[in-house]
């Protein structure tokens, strides 16, 4: 009488893929999902050492499985994607103008506590062009005054001392003729 053996191996892979796109966030409550490839890799080895009825070693088997799986996952309507650039966009744009505004009243208080940051320093631009209004005002008579002085000639005409000479002024800007 013959009597019948065998091994049965079963193997299985499962891949946990469960279609997420990639997601970007932008800020808070802004996230945008984008079109997403993944790759995922696997091996399945299986060493087996039988033993017949006697409990004697028969064979070495060796099941070496090697693969992987490539998915793409693309979002189908490409308008919500757009709507969440711009909104992110947007984002960008509120906290840049945040940051600014920030450091610019931060450069203020410490100009008005008499403080300032030491020129040649790795920070010092950042205060470098926050003056007080009082301040760009001056500049700007200073400017004009050295505008006027050197573009600008008094018209000879006879005044009185009290007024004010009236001056003939070239035109700031050339033509391009």
């Amino acid at each position: 009488m013959a009597a019948a053996t065998g091994n049965v191996t079963n193997q299985a892979v499962q891949f946990q893929n469960n279609g997420a796109p990639s997601r970007q966030v932008l800020g808070p409550n802004i996230s945008c999902n984008g079109a997403t490839m993944t790759f995922s890799p696997f091996y399945m080895g299986n060493h087996t050492t039988p033993y017949d009825d006697n409990m004697e070693q028969q064979s070495y088997t060796i099941g070496e499985n090697w693969g992987g799986q490539i998915n793409f996952m693309i979002p189908l309507d490409g308008s919500l994607i757009e709507r969440c650039k711009a909104i992110g966009a947007r984002q960008q744009a509120k906290m840049e103008l945040d940051y600014e505004l920030v450091r610019v009243l931060k450069c203020g208080e410490l100009q008005q506590k008499g403080f300032m940051i030491r020129p040649g320093t790795r920070v010092y631009h950042m205060c470098s062009d926050v003056i007080p209004i009082s301040g760009y005002q001056k500049e700007l008579v200073l400017a004009n005054q050295k505008i006027q002085q050197q573009n600008c000639k008094p018209i000879k005409e006879f005044r009185f001392p009290w007024q004010k000479k009236r001056l003939k002024c070239l035109p700031l800007v050339k033509s391009l003729k």
